[in-house]
This record gives C-alpha cells, structure tokens and sequence, in this order.
C-alpha cells in the first residue's frame, strides 16, 4: 500500500514585528527545530520601509535552512526582495498580475476561504497552491468564513493543485487538521503564541501532523 501523502508545516509571521532581531532569533530556532515548507511575511498595512527590512532581515535566516519565503500581497516587493513567492488575499493583486510580476518559477498562492468556486478559478489559472480557511476559530485576523475539514478532504482526494488549510491550528489540534489531507498546516499564533516557545511549538506540531498523516493513511 502506498504511503499516505505527506503534510508539511507553513509558518505565518506575526501581524507585527517591533524587535526584528529578536524575532529573528526566535525563528532561527524554530526552523531548526523541525520540518517547515516556508514562511510567509505577513505585514498587513505596514509602511513599505517596515516590510522591505523584515524581509531582508528575516528572508536569509528561512532560505540559508531551505525553507522558502513567501510575501504576504506584494508581488513588486517579493520580486525587488529576492522572495520566493507571494500570497494573495481575494482583495490583493489578481493572480494574473502577480505572476507577469514574478515570473514563471515564483510560487503564487491564493485565499480561497471556504470558497470551492474560487479555488476551482485560482487552479485554473495556474496557482501553485490554494488556501482554505479558517478552519479553526482565531485570534489572529478576523476570519471572514469558516472551511469545513470535510470540504479540504474532498479537495485533497479530487484535486492536483496543494491545499493549505489555515485559521487557529495549534498543536492541540493539529493532528485533526493533518488527518483531512492537506498538504500544509499554515501555523502563526499556534507557533510564536505556545507556552513553550517557538522552537517546542514546531517540535509539537511536526508530530501531531505525522500522527495525522498516519491516521488517514
């Protein structure tokens, strides 16, 4: 029988970052304290200045560690930066403007709330990954819709194009967002929020994602 697919953990910056060095500590360890596919620099609102230096200063210490480094809205940015890629919210750049802007090779993801429809679109048009949420209640943002862990299941099994399902996923319930299929767990206050710190936090969830990917399989 073949091996269930594997789900990998997708790290979210906090909405703010007043000690950009400290952070970057903070991140260092965590990415070494398991597997992470990359992290998003998510800096809604923020002057341009304040979103250039957290990249430069945080972009090195994810891509010396093979993680990649995705921007959060700002394809001009991720370009000028050295970015691996951009997300883009419904009410962002269009897909269409972000990729003439990056290129081919760049990874261009799309929110898609609970949205199947708007998922559908954003693969059709050639995104790289489609994200689902929030799945669990948050603190974080104001999370327009809830996704239902059935609905990323179904997209899982029928669908070519990753899923990430994001929205208040913490090592408490992890495992049960593994167990549905996707191909990452978008983590941001689950990680820099957990009680043991960062690094814990990214030991703990690397193990209940294996236990839900065992799970399902």
């Amino acid at each position: 029988m073949a091996s269930p697919p594997p789900c990998r953990l997708y790290l979210i910056t906090p909405p703010r970052l007043d000690d950009l060095a400290g952070f970057g500590r903070d991140l260092a360890g965590a990415l070494d304290a398991g597997d992470v596919a990359a992290l998003q620099i998510r800096l809604k609102d923020h002057p341009e200045g304040e979103i250039a230096a957290a990249v430069r200063a945080l972009a090195p210490i994810a891509q010396n560690r093979g993680v990649a480094v995705i921007l959060n809205d700002r394809p001009d940015l991720a370009r000028e930066l050295g970015c691996d890629g951009v997300h883009i919210g419904q009410d962002d750049a269009s897909y269409a403007d972000a990729r003439r802007i990056l290129g081919p090779d760049a990874t261009v993801g799309v929110t898609c709330h609970d949205s199947l429809h708007l998922a559908m679109e954003a693969a059709e048009a050639g995104a790289d990954y489609v994200a689902f949420g929030a799945v669990f209640p948050t603190g974080t943002k104001q999370a327009k819709t809830r996704a239902e862990l059935d609905m990323i299941s179904g997209w899982a099994l029928d669908m070519v194009v990753p899923c990430v399902a994001i929205g208040g996923i913490t090592a408490e319930n992890a495992r049960e967002a593994a167990r549905a299929g996707p191909d990452f767990l978008a983590v941001c206050a689950g990680v820099w929020r957990h009680a043991g710190g960062p690094a814990a936090a990214v030991r703990a969830i690397n193990g209940e994602i294996a236990a839900g990917v065992a799970e399902r399989g």
